[in-house]
């Protein structure tokens, strides 16, 4: 599959299409029932990081629900929005923020078409404050979109600006160093949550 900064251009813009982006082994492998039972198109973006994670694998106690976004960290002073590769990158952030005494809840959206939107809202009204962490660039970002929805539905709720951790605009490099370098890590998520706590 696609890496996931592809996901944005590839789908998520288009009606009809179902765009889920697993960021665990457990949505791996059981979100692919779903998907493959959905009556419309659905597109699995899989993070190519995610390939040599291993770790035991858990049956799930119910169907994964593909139309909800999970909560992966319960916090009280501000979201950390994410997906895909980002996803452990954001739960390492709110370790080191925790220690810092800034409780740090952690939305894995899962699903970028169609975005579930209550979470997002609900999210950020326990919070009132969001960064969204995503691997595209900045510009025409799935970033920039969960923002704008948070500015359209949210606003009152907001203490402070949304941040965005994205990659550089630069074409994406090949050599590994310099990748890490490009893409959003988690001293970057960390400064952004410092910024929006204020």
């Amino acid at each position: 599959m696609p890496n996931t900064r592809t996901a944005w251009k590839a789908g998520t813009h288009i009606p009809g299409i179902r765009v889920i982006t697993p960021a665990t082994i457990e949505d791996a492998r059981h979100m692919l029932a779903p998907a493959l039972a959905d009556p419309d198109p659905v597109l699995i973006f899989e993070h190519g990081s995610l390939y040599n994670v291993s770790d035991e694998l858990i049956a799930p106690t119910a169907p994964v629900d593909l139309d909800h976004a999970a909560i992966r960290r319960p916090g009280t002073d501000i979201s950390l929005i994410t997906y895909g590769g980002s996803l452990s990158k954001a739960l390492a952030a709110a370790d080191e923020l925790a220690a810092e005494g800034i409780s740090a809840e952690v939305i894995d959206l899962r699903t970028l078409r169609p975005l579930d939107d209550a979470a997002i809202a609900d999210s950020v009204a326990r919070t009132h404050r969001a960064v969204v962490i995503d691997e595209a660039w900045r510009t025409g970002s799935l970033a920039a979109e969960v923002s704008a929805r948070i500015a359209e539905g949210s606003f009152y709720e907001l203490d402070g600006p949304v941040e965005r951790v994205c990659s550089a605009e630069v074409p994406m490099p090949y050599a590994q160093h310099l990748e890490e370098a490009a893409l959003p890590q988690t001293a970057d998520i960390i400064a952004a949550a410092h910024r929006a706590v204020g």
